[in-house]
């Protein structure tokens, strides 16, 4: 471990430690696993990396924390952020957090294989916090090593960048830089661990600041700490409520419900699985915070869960992310009672959740159909209509809304042509179309034109409205994979292919059509292309 003072770029980038300037510190200051009372963080550094190699970094987060994408190749980029020289400026620390994971209390947890380098803040005054994932023991890390594999780095890192063009609220990614190290992990949990290359990848968000963080606190009754944190919360992310009060704590709260139900309903819009939405991983910012098993529904499948883990019970299903989300903030709400003292303001400001989440449900889900708006006499049945469809044969969720927008303003099922001609792409098992389900759709689609032409929008403006919510190229689960099993026999290019290909996730891109198709059958049960484990 190295420190520096030599003038470059990145050493000129402006550190406002504020996190550790003014909340209480852990006082033991050997990295040992451990449980941490009466504070908000240790301090810790990363463990040093023999032969770190950069793989992947993004110049458009590079410019946002104020770095100029050039410096991103140097020696001292790599070191950094890998975690072998500590600028002067930065203050490396773990957080202290605990959280409720598939629906029971686990306690203490905190930043197990996460180090936070220090906060930068830029010449608009916008605050980035800079971490590291698979960078080394930490006081937080249970039994295992602080460490990452070059697997789930490379998911986090693409599906970051991925999900921020998406228009989804997202942490981003810097780089991906592996450790030359080998890292043992057992992928699915199932006895056979193996080798695998060691990596690190550099989170970047306005803060990580999780659900846990007060709930932790709260759970072991420290609450002149709850209000520390929670007063240095809306002070640093949350200034436009004004100073903290009671009300000010109601009114962040009520943010922090509709900026989660947003979230979640672009999560269901785009067909995007968390697969681990415990407290701990949900942002105070309605961040996408932490992807470890994520998918996108391939098939249109509402019960469907990216995580072995959560096979059996499925709590964190498609289907199921709405309401774990009002789950997850009644956890928040019990967490912040001691500072309002009273139950009804945070249970109606719970019950606007639902609302918030309903409104946006509709409105997105109109925008998906090329509606103007939302109409729930005429449009509550056709969409449920829809979504009953999509789930009569295996439909690819992704390329059945896109290429509905094909669909022809004259539609009729009588004129001589296959009217599922525009669709036929969405389907897995198109020979198995029975007569039955084609006369169902038919008439569905029928229904739709005939909505269509009672509506305000033109042909041009209701298909370049679909195509702008309606994504063609998404991570598909078996995408990464190959990208993965290329990047393990040290062959990077597919990463940077498809970190290019996902900046622009809705445009045609006519040289990628091969990355806008269904989930080939090889990658059906393929480990990786379909559920994956927490294993990291």
């Amino acid at each position: 471990m190295s420190t520096t003072t030599a003038n470059t770029p990145l050493t000129s980038l402006n550190f406002d430690n504020s996190f550790t300037a003014r909340l209480p510190a852990d006082p033991e200051l050997d990295n040992y696993p451990r449980q941490v009372y009466h504070a908000c963080y240790s301090r810790v550094k990363p463990a040093p990396a023999d032969k770190p190699r950069l793989v992947a970094y993004s110049s458009e987060v590079a410019k946002l924390i104020g770095l100029d994408p050039d410096e991103c190749c140097s020696a001292l980029f790599r070191d950094v952020f890998v975690g072998n020289t500590v600028l002067d400026a930065m203050e490396p620390f773990a957080m202290c957090y605990g959280g409720h994971q598939f629906g029971n209390w686990a306690g203490q947890l905190g930043d197990g294989r996460a180090i936070n380098l220090g906060e930068v803040v830029t010449g608009d005054g916008t605050r980035w916090m800079l971490q590291l994932k698979g960078a080394g023991l930490t006081p937080y890390s249970r039994r295992a090593d602080g460490l990452a594999v070059l697997r789930s780095s490379i998911r986090e890192f693409l599906c970051s960048e991925a999900m921020h063009h998406l228009k989804i609220p997202t942490t981003r990614g810097l780089s991906l830089i592996t450790t030359g190290e080998l890292v043992t992990r057992d992928m699915f949990y199932d006895g056979h661990p193996r080798k695998e290359q060691g990596a690190v990848v550099c989170r970047v968000s306005p803060s990580f600041t999780r659900f846990g963080n007060f709930e932790i606190h709260t759970a072991r009754n420290d609450i002149a700490l709850l209000k520390q944190l929670v007063d240095y919360t809306i002070e640093t992310d949350f200034p436009h409520l004004g100073p903290p009060s009671v009300d000010t704590y109601l009114a962040w709260f009520a943010e922090i419900c509709e900026t989660t139900a947003a979230m979640i309903v672009d999560w269901m819009r785009v067909g995007f699985v968390h697969g681990v939405m415990n407290t701990d991983n949900m942002s105070i910012l309605g961040l996408t915070i932490d992807y470890g098993p994520y998918g996108w529904l391939e098939g249109y499948e509402p019960d469907w869960t990216p995580n072995t883990t959560d096979s059996y019970g499925r709590r964190y299903s498609y289907k199921n992310q709405p309401h774990i989300g009002q789950w997850n903030l009644a956890q928040l709400a019990n967490a912040i009672y001691p500072l309002i003292g009273e139950v009804k303001p945070l249970e109606d400001i719970l019950a606007i959740y639902s609302k918030r989440f309903l409104a946006g449900w509709n409105s997105m889900m109109a925008a998906k159909l090329g509606l103007s708006g939302f109409v729930y006499r005429t449009d509550d049945q056709l969409l449920s209509e829809l979504l009953d469809i999509l789930q009569r044969v295996e439909t690819d969720m992704t390329i059945f809304f896109r290429n509905l927008a094909k669909i022809p303003e004259h539609f009729s099922g009588n004129s001589g042509t296959d009217p599922l001609a525009p669709l036929m792409d969405a389907y897995y098992f198109p020979d198995r179309l029975d007569m039955d389900y084609r006369a169902l759709i038919t008439a569905w689609l029928e229904k739709y034109v005939g909505r269509l032409d009672r509506d305000s929008l033109d042909p041009v403006a209701r298909k370049a409205k679909m195509n702008s919510v309606n994504p063609k190229y998404v991570l598909r689960n078996y995408l990464a994979q190959m990208a993965i099993d290329r990047a393990e026999v040290d062959d990077p290019s597919m990463i940077e292919e498809l970190l290019e290909l996902l900046k622009h996730p809705y445009e045609e891109q006519p040289s990628k059509e091969k990355y806008a198709v269904k989930r080939p059958e090889w990658a059906r049960h393929k480990p990786g292309c379909s559920m994956l484990s927490c294993s990291s």
